[in-house]
């Protein structure tokens, strides 16, 4: 999410086919864990998200259905680094990837739903505090995308979904 990371991409499993609609995935539960434990957990605490992304069939990408428009989307994300900017205004951060703890208190309260929510989830799998705070700035972040100015129980669900690798393999 910050401006000079770089995009990272790894298999889901050894042969690459983990929850492929079409290829059966060849490897076993053991494989598959001393696979994704090559990525140490403080290296995938400081990756703000990390999502699997299935293979896509051709009649899908030539879909040519109603889609939100890029104008449309580029729009909300200028609206978005307007709202940031207008938040940190007068302080060295610029974008909601740089917030410190404090500013995290301050900017990422959640509603009694989405605090229930997070706590369970933190509590079920275990996250460390720097992946709690990732979870409220992606949170915060997609609340300013629609143009929230709360972070909702919806906000924090969806961030929690973008941290796929902290989840246990079958």
């Amino acid at each position: 999410m910050n401006g000079n990371s770089r995009e990272r991409c790894t298999h889901p499993c050894p042969c690459g086919y983990l929850a492929d609609p079409i290829h059966p995935c060849s490897c076993t539960p053991i494989s598959i864990h001393r696979y994704r434990s090559r990525i140490s957990g403080p290296l995938l605490d400081r990756i703000d998200i990390h999502i699997e992304v299935p293979a896509v069939k051709y009649r899908d990408l030539a879909d040519r259905g109603e889609a939100e428009s890029s104008a449309d989307i580029a729009r909300r994300v200028e609206r978005s680094r307007e709202i940031q900017l207008e938040r940190y205004h007068g302080t060295k951060i610029h974008c909601n990837a740089q917030m410190t703890p404090r500013f995290i208190k301050k900017y990422c309260e959640l509603d009694p739903a989405g605090n229930r929510m997070l706590e369970l989830v933190t509590d079920r799998l275990g996250f460390s505090a720097r992946t709690y705070n990732r979870i409220l700035k992606v949170a915060r972040t997609i609340a300013d995308l629609e143009g929230s100015e709360a972070i909702r129980e919806q906000h924090i669900a969806e961030a929690i979904q973008y941290r796929s690798l902290d989840r246990k393999t079958a």
